[in-house]
């Protein structure tokens, strides 16, 4: 090998080992980058506030406070139909009545709520397939003044049966209807509140309720037969109501786990009037002076029947009591008991 090959070879080794020192230096010299941890920054909205739902709003929903709120809102997207917390009174807007469904978090326009005395207002309070019915109550019977619109009720029914003897009336309490929705009392639909926002119980002497139209027709007739009033529901209510529906198979669980099936189940079995048999009590039930049973009838007077109330026969035609088994002989009007063996 010649001498200009020899420091060819040395040279490109130097460059080469010149090389790989800079490389290593600039590697361990350079620290890894690091990232800044940043608080993210607020968004500023350059807009009014507009009123919005907090909550979603199907239509009947009738408004309370906790439903709505002021939010600022850009104010390229405002539209006149808005309400503006520069030109709104909270105030005025509670109980009124959604006439078409409001999403959560979007604006409220004035079309979409009804006011009371505006045309169409108490059908917009009705759901589907419901009616509305007006009962007279009194101070005692109305809880104190403490139902308001919005609020469930049960319907309880209190007469006195006088049957046909002589003893005292047969006086009973039973609950026919439950789960009502309050719509108004004394055609008001909002709560009275004073200048400081604080709500004003006050009596009223009727109340519209929600019902449907088998319901309606038996409201009718319970006031024929005697005195109404309402027992105020709790809340809670609800989840006991929604177990027993679907223990009986009136209420149909929907298959997987869906939120809004499970969601619109809930507020099906929420809004669900019910009626049927329901619970009594009778005046021997909170004093043993009164009655149990339905006074007796002279024998021949068949009268009205009360099912699942004993009546108990007396008066000049009532036989003695007879021990051991006995034969009934009817001849007209007339019914005779013979004991068995006995003679006629």
């Amino acid at each position: 090998m010649d001498g200009r090959k020899i420091f060819l070879l040395v040279g490109a080794l130097l460059v080469a080992g010149i090389t790989a020192f800079m490389a290593r230096s600039l590697m361990t010299g350079a620290g890894a980058p690091t990232a800044a941890a940043g608080q993210p920054q607020p968004v500023v909205i350059d807009g009014p506030e507009v009123l919005v739902a907090t909550k979603p709003l199907p239509v009947g929903t009738i408004i309370d406070q906790s439903a709505l709120k002021f939010q600022p809102w850009p104010k390229e997207l405002v539209e006149n139909a808005y309400y503006l917390k520069a030109g709104t009174d909270l105030k005025n807007v509670v109980g009124t009545v959604v006439r078409f469904a409001i999403p959560a978090g979007q604006p409220v326009t004035q079309g979409a709520l009804v006011k009371p005395g505006d045309r169409g207002f108490l059908a917009a309070a009705l759901g589907a397939g419901m009616r509305a019915v007006t009962v007279p109550v009194s101070a005692q019977s109305s809880v104190a003044g403490f139902v308001f619109p919005g609020d469930r009720v049960d319907l309880l029914l209190t007469q006195t049966v006088a049957g046909g003897g002589d003893g005292a009336p047969l006086r009973a309490t039973e609950t026919i209807l439950r789960n009502l929705r309050v719509l108004a009392t004394d055609q008001r639909t909002d709560k009275n509140a004073d200048d400081q926002g604080k709500t004003v119980v006050n009596t009223y002497s009727t109340v519209t309720l929600e019902v449907t139209p088998s319901i309606a027709e038996k409201i009718s007739v319970a006031q024929t037969v005697g005195s109404l009033s309402l027992s105020l529901r709790s809340i809670a209510d609800n989840s006991g109501d929604l177990e027993e529906a679907i223990a009986s198979g009136e209420l149909n669980v929907p298959d997987g786990s869906n939120p809004k099936a499970e969601k619109a189940m809930l507020a099906r079995i929420a809004a669900r009037p019910t009626e049927g048999k329901g619970s009594f009590s009778t005046g021997a039930d909170v004093s043993r002076f009164q009655r149990a049973t339905v006074p007796g009838r002279p024998a021949g007077n068949a009268g009205p029947q009360f099912p699942g109330v004993p009546v108990v026969t007396s008066g000049a035609a009532a036989p003695a009591a007879v021990q051991g088994p006995i034969v009934r002989v009817s001849r007209g009007n007339s019914v005779t008991i013979v004991p068995v063996g006995g003679k006629n």
